[in-house]
């Protein structure tokens, strides 16, 4: 890294990168552990891990699409000689496939008689790394609609944003399974067992897209704390704008539609990742370096993610703490163990630039 890219480089979505990443290993090694009896309502610490448990996926996705956008625009060419469409291509297909990978339903590889009902249902669950390589694939497509029709690629991304949060309300309604075989059906709806299906979750990633296009395009624009103030003063509205959304969603959705509170979340989500976007770019603003560390754990993200979930839930070639000890431990004994494993992972990222081991597609 040359002396100018340090200077120039984000700090604060390293920061993001690798706040959102360690969120995630606690927040599924506890969900994993921690048994029902401590899981009550009444305890403010139990509600404030859950609150920020709902969070941890969007600013996971809202850091991924910035950091792609951000690195897209980076490249002044047009869209057919810009080396980031490829390599984004490639990074889809790689992330969907490690998303299968990861719930293959058998050990043999190529024997599945003994496959269950259940085992299928879990590989044809669309999960996080699909999610987000479909966000990428879409940040793409946006970028190539934007140049084709001259509009600048944040409007595009806005309104695509947009259809994937106001369709998503209707879209939960339909059972898709009747429609599409259940591979497919798990990208519109939860109603086949995915966590993440491409509604309203796609949204997220484009939306850190806008942001990620903007710090491309305004070099140095995050040593301003015109920049933080403004983005915090975005969060802000919309989180406001989520406690009083309900007469709109009962007008054009329904009251039945609007009682699942679909749009509310979607912006209490949005306005929370700006905000917190906002109060770490602010941080960041004084700080002229990080450790090495922090920049490490952002840049393995996914290898983070692959192996703690390795480990926690298992795979088919191996057994994970889900299944040997599924929300037994108390609370004592789940903080040591998130603990542990986050350390796990750092020491794992350590190691790996430490002895130069080569994992380049794992990589951002």
């Amino acid at each position: 890294m040359t002396k100018n890219s340090k200077k120039n480089r984000i700090i604060f979505i390293d920061l993001m990168r690798a706040f959102a990443v360690l969120m995630m290993v606690q927040g599924h090694t506890v969900d994993v552990l921690l048994s029902n009896n401590y899981r009550t309502p009444d305890s403010p610490f139990f509600s404030a891990w859950l609150f920020m448990r709902g969070m941890t996926a969007p600013i996971f996705m809202f850091s991924a699409g910035t950091v792609f956008t951000y690195l897209f625009r980076l490249t002044d060419e047009p869209f057919h000689k810009n080396p980031r469409v490829i390599k984004g291509i490639k990074r889809f297909l790689l992330l969907v496939g490690l998303g299968y990978l990861l719930r293959y339903p058998t050990y043999t590889i190529v024997d599945f008689s003994e496959v269950t009902r259940e085992s299928w249902n879990i590989f044809f669950a669309v999960d996080v790394l699909q999610l987000i390589g479909f966000g990428v694939l879409f940040l793409i497509v946006c970028a190539f609609i934007a140049e084709k029709i001259k509009l600048p690629d944040y409007i595009v991304f806005t309104l695509t944003a947009l259809l994937f949060f106001l369709i998503y309300p209707v879209f939960d309604k339909i059972n898709w399974i009747t429609i599409f075989p259940e591979l497919i059906a798990g990208y519109f709806y939860t109603g086949s067992g995915s966590i993440f299906p491409l509604f309203p979750w796609v949204g997220y990633v484009i939306c850190g897209g806008i942001l990620g296009s903007y710090l491309a395009k305004n070099p140095m624009i995050f040593r301003s704390s015109v920049f933080s103030f403004r983005l915090g003063f975005i969060g802000v509205v919309l989180i406001i704008l989520s406690f009083f959304s309900y007469p709109v969603e009962s007008y054009f959705y329904g009251k039945n539609i609007a009682d699942n509170e679909y749009i509310d979340i979607i912006l209490l989500r949005v306005g929370f990742v700006l905000v917190l976007n906002a109060v770490i770019s602010y941080i960041s603003i004084s700080i002229e370096f990080i450790p090495r560390i922090i920049i490490l754990i952002g840049r393995n993200t996914l290898l983070i993610y692959i192996v703690h979930l390795t480990i926690l839930y298992g795979s088919a070639w191996n057994p994970g703490l889900s299944q040997l000890f599924e929300k037994s431990f108390n609370v004592w004994n789940t903080i040591g163990t998130a603990l542990a494993m986050i350390t796990l992972m750092v020491a794992m990222v350590v190691l790996i630039n430490k002895f130069k081991i080569r994992n380049k597609e794992l990589v951002t």
